[in-house]
C-alpha cells in the first residue's frame, strides 16, 4: 500500500513536471513570435558578436538618444566589418552620428501599385529618421520588391531589402541591409496591441542593437512582442498595401519565420523622405 509520503512525493514530481511543461511551452512560443518578424531580416546574425560589443561600449538606447545637445542627438551606427558582410549588404556609408530630434518628415514609397506614405516624428526616433534620410539621399530602397507578406498570425508587409530586386524570387532574399546596425528606438512597451493596423516599424533579428534597412507594414493588428522599432504611422495608401496581403503569399517562409513572398509583386520604385515646414 503507498505510504503518505510516497503519495506527497509523486504529487510534487508531478507537479514540477508540468511547472517544467508549461515553462517549455512559453518559452517556444516567445521564440516563434520573435521569429516571426526576425527571420526574415537574418544578416545581422553574422555580426552578432560586432553588435553586442557595441552595445556594452555604446551604452543602452536611452543613453544613446538622450544625449541631446540643442536639438540633436547623439547615435551610434555600428560598421559591419567588411569580412563579415554577405553580398546582400549594400555599402552606401554611414549616417552622421549626430541627429536631429525635432520636427516631422514624410516618407513616400512610390510603388508600381501606387504611392504610400507615413509620418514620422523624429523626437521618436531621430537616429532611426536619420538612418532612413541617408539611406533614401542614396538611392539605398529604389526598385527594390517587399520580399515578405505575412497573413497568419500578424499581418505585415515586409520591405526594405536592397538586394531583392529583379525578376523572380531568390533564397537570399530577406537577407540584405545596410553596412551597419543601430539600436531599437520607441519600443510599443505600453501600447496594447503593440503593432495596430496602420504603424511601420522596423525588423530585426531580435537580439539587441540589430536594427538594420528592413521594416514592415502592419495592415491588421498584429501581437508582436514590443521589440521593434516604431518608425511612424502610414498616413496613405493603406489599400494597396491591403490590396497585395488579399492576393496571399506563396508560403516560402512558412518553415521559418512565418509567411512567403507576395504573389502579388509590389516594387518600391522609389523611396524620399521631406521635411514637413513647421513640423
Amino acid at each position: 500500500m503507498t505510504s503518505t509520503r510516497e503519495r506527497q512525493r509523486a504529487a510534487a514530481r508531478a507537479r514540477l513536471e508540468r511547472e517544467m511543461a508549461e515553462r517549455a511551452s512559453r518559452a517556444r512560443k516567445r521564440r516563434q513570435t520573435q521569429a516571426i518578424v526576425g527571420a526574415a531580416a537574418v544578416l545581422v546574425l553574422v555580426v552578432a558578436g560586432t553588435v553586442w560589443l557595441a552595445t556594452s561600449l555604446g551604452g543602452d538606447d536611452k543613453k544613446q538618444t538622450n544625449a541631446n545637445t540643442a536639438g540633436y542627438s547623439q547615435c551610434v551606427y555600428t560598421e559591419i566589418g567588411k569580412d563579415a558582410r554577405p553580398k546582400q549588404i549594400k555599402d552606401v556609408g554611414l549616417p552622421p552620428n549626430q541627429q536631429d530630434n525635432k520636427g516631422i518628415q514624410t516618407m513616400t514609397m512610390d510603388t508600381n501599385l501606387g504611392a504610400i506614405t507615413a509620418k514620422i516624428d523624429r523626437s521618436e526616433v531621430p537616429c532611426t529618421a536619420g538612418s532612413f534620410t541617408h539611406l533614401a539621399s542614396k538611392g539605398f530602397f529604389d526598385n527594390t520588391k517587399c520580399h515578405r507578406l505575412v497573413t497568419q498570425g500578424i499581418k505585415v508587409l515586409q520591405c526594405g531589402d536592397p538586394s531583392a530586386t529583379g525578376s523572380g524570387w531568390r533564397d537570399t532574399d530577406g537577407t540584405g541591409g545596410p553596412s551597419y546596425n543601430m539600436a531599437e528606438e520607441n519600443l510599443p512597451t505600453d501600447e496594447r496591441p503593440p503593432y495596430p493596423e496602420g504603424v511601420i516599424a522596423m525588423a530585426n533579428s531580435g537580439a539587441p542593437s540589430s536594427t538594420g534597412s528592413q521594416f514592415f507594414i502592419v495592415y491588421g493588428d498584429s501581437q508582436l512582442d514590443p521589440n521593434y522599432t516604431v518608425l511612424g504611422t502610414i498616413t496613405g495608401g493603406m489599400d494597396v498595401v491591403k490590396q497585395v496581403a488579399a492576393a496571399g503569399d506563396d508560403g516560402a517562409f512558412a518553415q521559418q519565420a512565418g509567411g512567403g513572398h507576395p504573389k502579388k509583386e509590389i516594387v518600391i520604385n522609389k523611396l524620399t523622405m521631406s521635411d514637413i515646414q513647421g513640423g
